[in-house]
């Protein structure tokens, strides 16, 4: 259990009037952050008109950092509104982004990155700047910092930072529990010698020690537990950096504070604590047959087809390897983020953009086909059957195109939210769910609506949008946020039965024989359940010590072999009908998507950190 420190390094005692006009004039600058805005109601507008006023009333603050979580869902309507209300600010503003703008973005970040920028990067007075994304992307997990957003700040710091102070900001702290990699982050990160972290997320002021580098959380600018709205200021002196609350219409309250000529970390040491792998020892029989580093981001499952996989990676990128052996084949460059999972049929491999285009590309070489372009990002997964791919986005349709041509046979319209799931296709329909709370069902041949499935209504996070549906023939089954699994009529949409005996959240398989249902809880064990339309039957649990999860993963079966996935870097193999743990390995300690089987005993894997792998259990 994190233990959260109040106290700074050192603090300096209560001042009357005199002494915080004394130090107002005595620091070098002063500026303001406001955080954690979370703008979703005429309430939450206000408090954030009230501290943009008394910030511009005050002329000694000379800008201002606006660090994460300025939405509450992360849609595009509230950050175009954001955007134009930041601009109220009669100084210089800087903003990044926070877990809401980055688990519950319709556009990939692509609206949030047009409106404020990807990242920070500014000089102020002798000290440098530079602020980065810390996710998670598009899906429930920790935090994460990208490969490319260390590259990054290593560059940034060789080519303007040699003479200045380093002061980075994230919205996450960097810290076991709180961002997968950290470990990574803060052995990379001290090497550039940072003064410290600004960052928020917890809604209160919190001091932490990042690996020894000071990391300050600052108030939300929603109402505290006093009713009272505010936002932090740091006021920069030459030995100093002090770090006050500034309540609306109050005087600001100095508590924390970060001395400038004492060293509190070295910047050759190490991260104090690294995740354990002894799960490997454990299962030594299970190999990685081999491994690529990508050195960008992937949010993503692989495609894979005959002897080759195929995976699209954070930068718009999709390679292609051999399958046994990881050699790279082709590569091409797609240019908008790659979220959803391809698919390949007919030697064509379909694939969505963050860029707003469709793309089929030649499975043999990479070779661009078609493209179709729409309104908006296509994050949704492919699903493929009979010379046919189904895909939708977040314009709002599902499309059904023809994988040779491009040619679009049919789009249904109706949709609400965006979507981001794999659709399911069963009795002749395309089944899937939408950040609406709603699940879907169209006609396979026509498009046309046939029903609808809203038992969440009204509650946005609840949607059962990650969940990738399944079904044995007679019910559609899926899991949401509210923990529950649920069965649904696959003729009529009526709900048949719903339970949160498991807890169980947006991860969901079921066996070739469609009569057992898996699915992750969010404690250490996998469950499987009758698939049954008319009653709730607990198979079996199976222990796998996996401890809190959470991470938005399917669990695909193959002879005889449910699969499982975790937030920190787990692959895990159970028998699918008696629940006996089979293996487990530990790759990395980032989330992994969706595994995919491609023999006996081996699986494919790809990581948020980079990675991609070929386990199999060596007999």
């Amino acid at each position: 259990m994190r233990k959260y420190v109040l106290a700074a390094l050192w603090l300096w005692g209560g001042m009357g009037g005199a002494g915080l006009s004394s130090l107002i004039y005595g620091a070098d600058f002063r500026f303001a952050q406001l955080t954690d805005i979370h703008i979703s109601s005429t309430a939450t507008k206000q408090w954030l008109a009230q501290s943009i006023e008394q910030i511009n009333n005050d002329s000694t603050l000379d800008f201002v950092l606006v660090t994460g979580d300025l939405t509450d869902n992360g849609d595009n309507a509230s950050l175009e509104w954001i955007a134009a209300e930041l601009k109220n600010i009669n100084k210089p503003y800087y903003t990044i982004c926070g877990n809401h703008e980055t688990t519950w973005t319709e556009s990939g970040l692509e609206t949030f990155n047009r409106l404020f920028g990807e990242r920070i990067a500014f000089e102020h007075k002798g000290y440098l700047f530079l602020g980065f994304n810390t996710g998670p992307y598009v899906r429930m997990a920790y935090g994460h910092v990208q490969p490319q957003d260390l590259n990054w700040v290593a560059q940034e710091v060789k080519q303007r930072g040699k003479d200045k102070k380093l002061i980075l900001v994230t919205h996450y702290p960097l810290m076991e529990g709180d961002v997968d990699n950290w470990y990574e982050a803060t052995d990379a990160l001290r090497r550039h010698n940072p003064v410290m972290f600004i960052g928020g997320h917890y809604h209160q002021n919190l001091f932490h020690r990042y690996d020894g580098i000071p990391g300050v959380l600052g108030r939300s600018n929603l109402k505290d537990k006093d009713q009272k709205v505010g936002y932090t200021e740091y006021w920069v002196r030459e030995d100093s950096i002090l770090v006050y609350e500034h309540n609306i219409n109050e005087q600001p309250r100095q508590w924390a504070g970060i001395s400038l000529s004492q060293r509190y970390y070295d910047p050759l040491g190490h991260a104090e604590k690294y995740p354990s792998f002894s799960v490997n020892q454990r299962w030594a029989d299970v190999k990685e047959i081999w491994k690529k580093d990508s050195g960008v981001s992937i949010y993503s499952s692989p495609a894979v087809w005959k002897n080759r996989c195929y995976v699209g990676n954070n930068e718009g990128t999709v390679v292609c390897y051999d399958l046994w052996s990881g050699k790279e084949i082709w590569k091409t460059q797609l240019g908008g983020r790659i979220v959803g999972t391809p698919a390949t049929e007919q030697g064509v491999l379909v694939i969505g953009s963050t860029n707003h285009n469709l793309y089929g590309l030649d499975a043999k070489t990479g070779q661009t086909l078609w493209n179709i372009h729409t309104d908006e990002a296509q994050m949704g997964s492919v699903a493929v059957a009979k010379g046919m791919a189904y895909i939708a986005g977040s314009d709002h349709k599902m499309r059904a195109i023809q994988v040779k041509t491009g040619e679009i046979k049919w789009t249904f319209d109706g949709v609400t939210g965006y979507v981001v799931t794999r659709p399911l296709l069963e009795d002749g329909k395309v089944i899937f769910g939408a950040w609406d709370n709603t699940v879907y069902a169209v006609n396979q041949q026509t498009g046309k609506l046939e029903w609808t499935w809203d038992h969440l209504k009204g509650h946005l996070h609840y949607s059962a949008a990650g969940v990738w549906p399944v079904s044995d023939g007679k019910a559609v089954y899926i899991v949401d946020p509210e923990r529950a699994m649920t069965a649904i009529d696959l003729k009529t949409g009526r709900e048949l039965w719903r339970t949160k005996q498991s807890k169980v959240r947006e991860s969901l398989g079921i066996s070739k024989d469609h009569k057992r249902l898996f699915a992750k809880t969010m404690q250490d064990s996998i469950v499987c359940y009758e698939a049954h339309p008319q009653k709730v039957t607990e198979l079996w649990a199976c222990n796998a010590e996996f401890g809190y999860e959470h991470a938005t993963t399917m669990l695909p079966v193959r002879d005889g072999i449910v699969y499982s996935s975790t937030k920190d870097g787990l692959v895990i193999a159970i028998e699918d009908k008696t629940g006996k743990l089979l293996w487990e390995h530990k790759v990395g300690n980032s989330f992994i998507n969706t595994v995919v089987p491609v023999g006996k005993d081996a699986v494919l894997m790809t990581e948020t950190s980079g990675e991609i792998a070929l386990l199999r259990k060596i007999k």
